[in-house]
């Protein structure tokens, strides 16, 4: 009798507990891995393209919608065909696995080889389309131009930019 009583006990208990902890199917404020001073280069054809470097990165492969998030810092670097440096700076970023989109935000600085500068607090790089945009407030900066506005769209070397919303200077040579 004391051994049925202890059974029952037993599985009384055990079905009480109503908070659990699923292992297979994590959360989807947790990420699935941690990785630390990140420092990746992807190759295209066996040509350098991208070299991406963080101080951490979280992975939430495991979202319906997937992305890895940067939260402390993060610099991209994207190759031309002549090996020329796109620098690309931030405090944050989300790169969005199915969308090829990466969201940087906070003190947001893009350099080109010919040194043209872009500063804002958020923009977004299609890696698909290699194609740079923002909506938010930027500054561009060049050898003849200084440039405020709200909203720009380029290529990732600057050759093809378009401004919206802009003050400033141009010298336009004669």
């Amino acid at each position: 009798m004391k051994f049925y009583l202890l059974y029952f006990g037993i599985i009384f208990i055990s079905c009480s507990n109503t908070s659990t902890f699923n292992n297979t199917n994590p959360s989807v404020e947790t990420p699935i891995s941690v990785a630390i001073n990140i420092n990746t280069t992807h190759t295209d054809s066996g040509v350098v393209s991208t070299k991406l470097r963080s101080n951490k990165m979280l992975n939430f492969s495991n979202n319906k919608f997937p992305y890895f998030e940067f939260p402390e810092k993060i610099q991209i670097v994207l190759y031309d065909k002549n090996m020329g440096e796109t620098k690309i700076f931030s405090d944050y970023a989300i790169s969005y696995s199915d969308t090829n989109l990466i969201d940087l935000r906070g003190n947001v600085v893009v350099s080109t080889p010919l040194q043209d500068t872009l500063f804002s607090d958020q923009l977004y790089y299609s890696s698909e389309m290699q194609w740079l945009f923002t909506d938010f407030n930027f500054r561009y900066v060049s050898e003849n131009k200084d440039i405020n506005g709200k909203g720009f769209n380029s290529d990732k070397e600057f050759k093809n930019v378009t401004f919206s919303d802009v003050s400033g200077y141009l010298s336009i040579e004669e």
